[in-house]
């Protein structure tokens, strides 16, 4: 009867242990998963060559709260992604080519989590790299930026 109450209590404790476990481990991958969906703008004033330049916008799980993924210029025009890598250490992207220009950005997030659940603020700049601008498939404007977030409304 000891030997039995003794395997009982045993395998309660494992149970208990491992199921702790179990919410520490899905606590972590929730903690440190990385999701940057949501528009980012340059902080301050833009380089006069990027004067036109709106924002970029991510939105991988098609949030109607966001605008569409690419880039955008203050009057509206879009530039899609053709290419497109997003991890916390490295964001790349090229645009499509509209009316002869097109667009690249190479960076890195300098803050991971989940954006949109974030307290992010519109002062700290959370992204930063280097934004080019091609005319014809020809280099014509480069500047190096740091980009604030913005979640949508």
């Amino acid at each position: 009867m000891t030997n039995n109450l003794f395997r009982l209590t045993a395998s309660v404790v494992t149970i208990f242990i491992a199921g702790g476990s179990l919410v520490h481990v899905c606590a972590q991958s929730k903690k440190n998963r990385f999701d940057p969906d949501g528009s980012f703008w340059i902080k301050g004033a833009p380089p006069d060559v990027f004067s036109d330049f709106g924002g970029i916008n991510l939105n991988a799980k098609g949030n109607k709260r966001l605008p569409k993924p690419g880039l955008e210029l203050n009057n509206g025009r879009r530039y899609r992604f053709s290419q497109l890598r997003v991890s916390q250490e490295r964001f790349t992207f090229t645009t499509v080519t509209v009316s002869n220009i097109s667009y690249s950005f190479s960076g890195r997030f300098l803050k991971g989590g989940v954006y949109l659940a974030g307290n992010l603020d519109d002062e700290t700049p959370v992204l930063e790299g280097t934004l080019v601008k091609y005319r014809n498939g020809k280099k014509m404007a480069e500047a190096k930026l740091s980009l604030v977030y913005f979640g949508g409304t």
